[in-house]
């Protein structure tokens, strides 16, 4: 537990000296975000800097060999992360170099993700979790053989996408995203104790407690980020962070078979998702909408909530459904 929090700590304070000097960077080569412009409320918001989710990788890259031995499970989660940040990063380049809010075109984007979400599909079947998924609340588990392949492409793809749609107000990806993993650290802990108990073998205690801490590093680095983008926000994450939030999210729990968790703890992630597909399909079939704007954050903000009030409500809900699963986990 003193590593943990000690992890924690140090990739929270490293995160802190970081952001003033890469902001300072950012300004000096005019790193900044072009504002969509159906969001009114988010005009004056045009110029803030962005891309400040290349933090999360500084931080977690300076630090994390001081805490874990090189073990393949731990590094393939964080290659997985950076992969879908680099894709994140071309976006933001274009955006940035060209001036207006269209990076990457969408099947450029749904190529490089569905390449990425693949590879970690196939690396896990074929590693000593196979096809094994646990099941939320009982900790039991089932294999679900080859099948595993399409439901990891598909938890990973819906998972980034969720993230990146949710990266819309100030603090509300950072925040919901720190909330979700540290769920999951929680969550983990007692299925390593579980297993520990069950007589497992040393290399898969092993293997989880590294992926907690390195859980753990990056989650500390997404607190010290808060601090600059909570509102008003002055650096954005930029794509290059909420895609490799959710490279992470996903491939963390598709590599230790949480891949069921994802919608309990997410479940912002989904409803976010959800009001995005179905305002679209409703336009498509009957020309009206369903909300004022989706996703739905933008809903709320449009109805006269405050960017603090919608990130609060839905950092909250995280919790509830974090709280509820720890609860029917331990009863």
């Amino acid at each position: 537990m003193t590593k943990i929090i000690l992890s924690f700590v140090i990739s929270w304070a490293v995160t802190v000296v970081l952001m003033p000097i890469i902001k300072k960077i950012y300004s000096k080569i005019s790193a900044k975000q072009t504002i969509l412009h159906y969001v009114k409320e988010h005009e004056e918001k045009q110029g803030t800097i962005t891309m400040g989710g290349v933090v999360f990788y500084l931080t977690t890259l300076a630090i994390v060999f001081f805490f874990l031995q090189y073990q393949t499970e731990w590094f393939f989660i964080l290659a997985v992360s950076f992969g879908f940040a680099l894709l994140g990063f071309l976006d933001d380049f274009i955006k940035i170099k060209y001036k207006q809010n269209l990076g990457l075109r969408p099947y450029q984007k749904i190529i490089g993700q569905v390449g990425i979400s693949i590879i970690l599909a196939f690396y896990v079947y074929f590693s000593s979790q196979g096809g094994i998924i646990v099941l939320p609340f009982t900790y039991h588990t089932i294999n679900l053989g080859v099948w595993i392949i399409p439901i990891i492409v598909f938890v990973c793809i819906a998972t980034t996408n969720s993230v990146n749609l949710i990266d819309g107000l100030d603090g509300l990806a950072s925040n919901v995203s720190m909330l979700f993993i540290g769920g999951i650290i929680t969550l983990l802990i007692i299925y390593k104790n579980i297993l520990f108990q069950s007589g497992a073998d040393a290399y898969s205690i092993s293997t989880l407690n590294n992926i907690i801490i390195l859980s753990t590093i990056f989650t500390g680095s997404l607190f010290g980020y808060t601090l600059f983008n909570t509102y008003k926000a002055s650096i954005f994450m930029g794509d290059v962070g909420a895609l490799g939030i959710g490279g992470f999210v996903s491939a963390l729990c598709c590599v230790v078979g949480f891949e069921l968790f994802v919608p309990i703890l997410g479940v912002m992630y989904v409803v976010t998702a959800l009001s995005d597909i179905i305002q679209v399909l409703h336009y498509k079939r009957t020309k009206k909408r369903i909300f004022k704007i989706a996703p739905l954050h933008h809903h709320f903000q449009k109805s006269g909530y405050s960017e603090p009030k919608i990130v609060f409500v839905y950092s909250t809900v995280t919790i509830i459904a974090f709280l509820m699963t720890l609860l029917l986990t331990l009863i």
